[in-house]
């Protein structure tokens, strides 16, 4: 039996590997890694944080994406954007040199069993834990808007379903969403030759500014410090605080991890919506049904204006909603003993332990409880280390400690081409 068995290779699982193998657990991963950046965003994309807050985590710090990006020959400087192919490529470099070796397959069903979890993979194998770390990230957890669930798959996709674009070449498709995805899904449709317009409920687009420079006055760091999340003393807090964030009243945490950082586009994608993309402002779809030419939409604008559009496709770019019951690989005897916030996500201590014992979780289905920053890559870092003294904690309170293994094993040197 296993001492952690971790769901996910994406950014966050990929890292708690690494802590938990290198704090000497006999540790399992499976997935198939990098997946969701792999498969599920559009050739062309750019990684919206900065490259030094996109970092993957192990214990030593070694392997970093400026190291990666060095042994490439590729700066990985501040404000410059980095494409999101390179990123995937660094995850798996990572996941070659800092993590222990994956198994690729999908876990379907995870199930409590006496001292533990036993996980069953997609070809029906079943392979024992005594702890699990959920880190699923996003994929579980897809909004779409209530108007336009129903139709077929061919007339509404979300933003996550596609890998390129290119079967909407001379097409008409119409993004619905405010935020970078959507923006940036439109601005490369636009740019490949269809025929795009963005559908916004706000009366207006947000856009991050250019960040400051790395290096400035000392008073000007003061005032708006760096951090993971963008300049200034809140974004510091959500990004580099994490363990003092989730001491917050639940109703605040759950408030700040809904409204925070919401959606906008990057300061380097403006540009290209503004002279290729048609925005329509204060719209919202109220209604869609199928036509014999693809969608018909009923929208409510302001003043409650009505109105309608007729479009080929719809790319819905609305984000993600993480709640226990998405939770679809937890047995129903698992999910529904799980406490949830007001938010429906399930509550974590603060170790990242859920309300059942032994059961960890971590990505995006956490910001209720430890902040936005669970929505980023750069909350990794946080989570691995923390979530996996978590679990030797949980470990050591089982049936004669379970014996938990006090070394840690010592990480392979790095390449000489990307030591720090």
């Amino acid at each position: 039996m296993y001492d952690l068995l971790v769901v996910g290779a994406g950014p966050y699982g990929l890292s708690i590997a690494s802590h938990a193998a290198a704090a000497g657990l006999n540790v399992r991963v499976f997935g198939r890694p990098m997946a969701s950046w792999r498969d599920h965003m559009p050739r062309g994309m750019f990684l919206k944080s900065e490259p030094w807050a996109s970092n993957l985590s192990d214990p030593e710090g070694r392997w970093g994406l400026g190291a990666y990006c060095a042994s490439r020959g590729v700066a990985a400087g501040h404000g410059r954007p980095i494409p999101l192919d390179m990123f995937s490529e660094y995850g798996l470099w990572f996941a070659r040199n800092a993590a222990p070796p994956v198994d690729e397959r999908t876990v379907t069903r995870v199930a409590p069993r006496t001292g533990g979890f036993v996980a069953t993979t997609e070809d029906g194998e079943t392979v024992q834990g005594r702890t699990v770390a959920l880190a699923v990230g996003v994929l579980p957890f897809v909004e779409i808007p209530a108007a336009l669930r129903g139709l077929s798959p061919d007339l509404v996709s979300h933003s996550s379903h596609h890998a390129d674009l290119d079967r909407f070449k001379d097409r008409d498709v119409t993004v619905i969403g405010g935020g970078q995805a959507a923006l940036e899904t439109a601005a490369i449709l636009a740019e490949q030759g269809s025929r795009v317009r963005v559908l916004v409920r706000a009366d207006r687009l947000y856009w991050n500014e250019v960040p400051p420079p790395w290096e400035r006055p000392w008073w000007q760091s003061v005032r708006s410090p760096h951090s993971g999340l963008g300049p200034g003393w809140r974004n510091w807090f959500y990004s580099e605080r994490p363990g003092l964030y989730r001491r917050l009243p639940e109703p605040t945490r759950a408030r700040i991890a809904a409204t925070a950082l919401g959606p906008a586009g990057a300061w380097w994608v403006r540009e290209r919506v503004e002279s290729g993309v048609e925005v329509l402002l204060g719209r919202e779809v109220t209604a869609a049904r199928a036509t014999a030419g693809g969608v018909r939409l009923d929208t409510a604008g302001p003043g409650g204006g009505l109105g309608t559009l007729e479009t080929g496709h719809v790319i819905a770019a609305t984000g993600f909603k993480a709640t226990r019951e998405r939770l679809g690989l937890l047995t129903g005897e698992v999910r529904s003993t799980l406490v949830t916030g007001a938010d429906g996500a399930p509550e974590v201590g603060r170790d990242f332990e859920s309300s059942y014992p032994g059961l960890f979780l971590a990505g995006l289905i956490t910001a209720a409880g430890f902040g936005p920053a669970m929505r980023f890559v750069h909350g990794a870092t946080f989570t691995a280390d923390t979530l996996v003294h978590g679990v030797r904690r949980r470990l050591r309170s089982g049936p004669a400690g379970w014996g938990v293994p006090a070394g840690r094993r010592e990480p392979e040197p790095a390449p000489d081409a990307v030591r720090s």
